[in-house]
């Protein structure tokens, strides 16, 4: 995982790395609100609240690892929203070399990783994230983290993340989560993913 760094004290809003237009199972104006909207309106809530709050230079990373309240919960979204929208892409939608071997070893075959994770995105409770995260050992794990939540808070290095809040995907799909989550393999960059390993 790349650190993020702030520049002057704030951090900056990222740019998409693709053409809103090409990921087509996202639709184009569910990226306009989502990224354009929702993170943009974290990020700047994150840097009014940095303000005195000790944790001023620090890497997002640090940031979601110390912050509380307030600043935790704008912290975490921003964190996870990054990964999220750079995870995706056209290209490298199978696990590859190393990865696919973790996630053979971990979870016996990639259907059956993708089978565990959509459930696990399915059913959690109200508005959070599924995570795929490495734990020290280098073992692969799967976690449902409610709200801003980041597996960073339980010392776990994570790789990819699925959005379950309703914004993510209620203009596309309604209230199919489960379709949505099913259809994200499709632009799930998984050269990207790969490069997170610890």
């Amino acid at each position: 995982m790349k650190e993020i760094m702030p520049i002057n004290g704030v951090f900056d809003m990222p740019a998409l790395p693709y053409d809103a237009e090409s990921l087509k199972v996202i639709s184009a104006s569910t990226l306009s609100f989502h990224h354009g909207k929702h993170l943009r309106a974290y990020i700047d809530n994150m840097n009014k609240q940095l303000v005195g709050s000790g944790l001023e230079g620090l890497p997002l990373s640090d940031v979601v690892r110390r912050a509380e309240g307030g600043l935790y919960n704008n912290a975490g979204q921003v964190l996870n929203h990054i990964m999220y929208f750079e995870q995706f892409g056209n290209a490298n939608h199978n696990p590859q070399g190393e990865m696919l071997k973790l996630i053979e070893r971990d979870f016996g075959t990639v259907d059956a990783f993708r089978k565990e994770f959509e459930q696990r995105g399915a059913t959690l409770f109200g508005s959070g994230w599924v995570w795929l995260s490495q734990q020290a050992d280098g073992h692969l794990v799967i976690t449902q983290e409610a709200n801003a939540g980041n597996p960073l808070r339980s010392g776990l290095h994570p790789l990819l993340t699925f959005d379950v809040w309703e914004h993510a995907y209620y203009l596309d799909y309604q209230n199919r989560r489960a379709d949505y989550l099913a259809a994200l393999w499709q632009i799930v960059d998984w050269q990207i993913v790969a490069s997170r390993l610890a």
